[in-house]
């Protein structure tokens, strides 16, 4: 945890007088999303140095096509959860000048040879395969995944054939489809390299878990939503001494762990070299494997 700022509903921001006597600084007091205050967020912490390799949020950023363009414009791999509706092209899309046999001033935008389907058709027909990720508290993790390579329908809307406004094709990205154990489908975009393999695009969405854990330890034992005011400064103040606390029984917890595994080593047999090495979050070449993960949007407070 490293960042949280405050979600402020329309109605808030359209009343001057509750925004006064809550103290809300004055460049907060405009309506904002929530893409665009995680946009703004991200922005900060590289200001002041922070790395990570990619992004990971959920489906209530993911819908928002300015808030994935915003991060591929600050050169951030990403992954992020979509609806099953959201509309993606095949990846061979072409761009072609409309035929119509109706008289008239000729076309003078190219349209897509074929029309953009929902996420849930273009998986409907892939080969999904069991991946397990990682170890949990209970065993492997495991799920059924497929993956395909699409063209995201975010381009500038334009008039195709008779279907009205439609987003043009987009850039390139992985669609992913995630199948539980519970029956229960998700789906995912991500800007990862087209040549990553299922396991690691699958490890990389699911880091995202570590942010939820984050946020209900921060809840149920450090006490983050036990403010009970109404003032912009006491929050984030109490939010800060919070994060300092997690921050601190994190910094103790690693250290823990990392002298227990010097032990382990000093006494392990000679064959504990040659076990398989542990699965690592996949690294990207100009910046740190870390993860920047946004919370659930289901929460008045976002934070990073």
């Amino acid at each position: 945890m490293v960042a949280l700022r405050l979600f402020l509903p329309e109605g808030w921001t359209s009343d001057r007088g509750r925004l006064k006597r809550a103290g809300v600084p004055v460049e907060y007091q405009t309506a904002r999303t929530k893409p665009e205050i995680a946009l703004a967020e991200i922005d900060r912490m590289m200001s002041v140095g922070v790395r990570f390799g990619c992004v990971v949020a959920d489906a209530g950023y993911g819908p928002s096509a300015p808030f994935r363009q915003g991060l591929t414009a600050r050169k951030l791999a990403w992954a992020v959860g979509i609806p099953r509706y959201l509309k993606v092209y095949p990846v061979g899309v072409q761009l072609i000048w409309p035929i119509t046999k109706v008289r008239g001033r000729p076309r003078k935008r190219h349209v897509p040879d074929i029309l953009s389907i929902a996420a849930e058709d273009m998986l409907a027909n892939a080969k999904w395969k069991n991946v397990s990720w990682r170890s949990g508290t209970k065993g492997r993790l495991k799920a059924r995944f497929a993956a395909v390579r699409v063209r995201t329908a975010d381009g500038p809307p334009q008039r195709i054939w008779d279907k009205g406004q439609q987003h043009l094709p987009g850039d390139e990205a992985w669609l992913i489809g995630e199948q539980r154990l519970s029956g229960e489908k998700k789906y995912y975009l991500a800007d990862l390299p087209a040549e990553m393999d299922l396991r690691n695009l699958a490890a990389t969405i699911k880091a995202r878990w570590i942010c939820k854990q984050a946020h209900q330890q921060l809840k149920e034992e450090l006490g983050l939503d036990h403010f009970e005011g109404r003032s912009w400064q006491g929050l984030h103040r109490h939010a800060l001494m919070t994060m300092i606390a997690y921050a601190f029984l994190q910094h103790r917890r690693l250290t823990k762990v990392r002298w227990g595994k010097k032990n382990q080593r000093a006494t392990a047999s000679p064959n504990f070299a040659s076990r398989a090495p542990r699965y690592r979050p996949p690294h990207h070449s100009t910046k740190s494997s870390a993860m920047f993960a946004l919370p659930n949007v289901d929460r008045h407070k976002t934070a990073v």
